[in-house]
């Protein structure tokens, strides 16, 4: 197991009403069972609520996108209030303040926090595409976009939940090892613990990241910066069946000469029932983790497929 990291350590920044405080603009909050009550064990969060910070009251009147020619304002239905400038202007600041963050969780639709598929009217009132972004989420973004986001909304989908805790802690993973002083071996080291996890969202991502790490002729600080940059790329991929089991097949081949013809054809078995929808990942994987207790090797055992953040999670369990 590669991931030893402390609660303390990682901190992952996200929307107060997410979180329980009541905030919003009717004094109420939005509290994520799945914030509040699990990832909570596992991380510290910091919370922000930019309608507050800039000075709005609680309760306060509603805001909202407005479209007008190629602008989009935030202000109130009526287009008084306009806190456009105000939002962006502390979005800036809690992006520059915050390098720290290892992922940040949105409130869906908000037209401060949405990260995406925000509600976009017309002057009139009318309702256009829902394709806005808050105004305080796009700095954050935009100031950081190697950062995992999400939105509370989406994390109720299994897959995209266990796909961005997943890449906190592999982010969490990269900044400690940026912070320790970066060195060749180091991300050599590092990409050789995340093979398999690339290799399970992005095939191609994983052939390039290998020749990048190859290519000579490239600097160690422009190496790194398109390494990552790569890498978070391809983990915000959502891994398929298919891919999934595809890694699993590459990993019992580590294991072809120790296991006898009944336990070959019960992991086989296992990676094919996963294949088809009929177990979750966490099955074939106990099965492999089994093997490698019983035939060590150091190199499955730093892999980080095996191991992407802690067990108590159970993020494997549901798909």
């Amino acid at each position: 197991m590669i991931h030893v990291v402390d609660k303390k350590e990682l901190t992952i920044g996200i929307s107060a009403c997410l979180v329980g405080e009541k905030v919003r603009f009717d004094a109420s909050n939005k509290p994520s069972t799945f914030c509040m009550n699990e990832l909570s064990e596992h991380v510290t969060y910091q919370s922000f609520c930019p309608e507050v910070a800039i000075g709005l009251p609680i309760p306060r009147k509603t805001i909202r996108l407005i479209k007008k020619d190629d602008m989009i304002t935030v202000s109130q239905p009526d287009g008084n209030g306009d806190v456009t400038d105000a939002l962006k202007a502390y979005g800036k600041k809690v992006a520059s303040l915050t390098k720290h963050l290892s992922g940040y969780i949105f409130c869906a639709k908000s037209p401060s926090c949405g990260m995406e598929r925000v509600k976009v009217y017309s002057p009139e009132g009318n309702s256009l595409a829902s394709t806005g972004v808050g105004a305080f989420a796009q700095e954050i973004m935009a100031a950081n976009p190697l950062l995992p986001c999400e939105e509370n909304g989406r994390l109720n989908d299994a897959r995209i939940r266990e796909n961005f805790v997943a890449r906190v802690y592999a982010y969490k993973h990269w900044q400690k090892l940026v912070a320790s002083g970066l060195t060749l071996h180091k991300l050599t080291t590092f990409h050789s613990h995340y093979k398999y996890t690339v290799m399970s969202h992005d095939l191609i991502a994983y052939k390039k990241l290998g020749q990048l790490l190859a290519n000579n002729d490239v600097a160690l600080d422009d190496k790194a910066s398109q390494y990552i940059s790569g890498l978070m790329a391809a983990l915000k991929v959502i891994a398929t069946r298919k891919k999934h089991a595809n890694t699993l097949s590459h990993i019992q081949g580590y294991f072809s000469k120790h296991l006898n013809q009944i336990e070959r054809k019960e992991l086989s078995e296992q990676i094919n029932a996963y294949r088809e929808g009929l177990i979750p990942l966490i099955a074939p994987l106990t099965l492999i983790n089994h093997y490698l207790l019983q035939h060590p090797k150091q190199y499955l055992a730093n892999q980080a497929y095996l191991s992407p953040y802690p067990e108590q999670l159970r993020l494997r369990y549901a798909y």
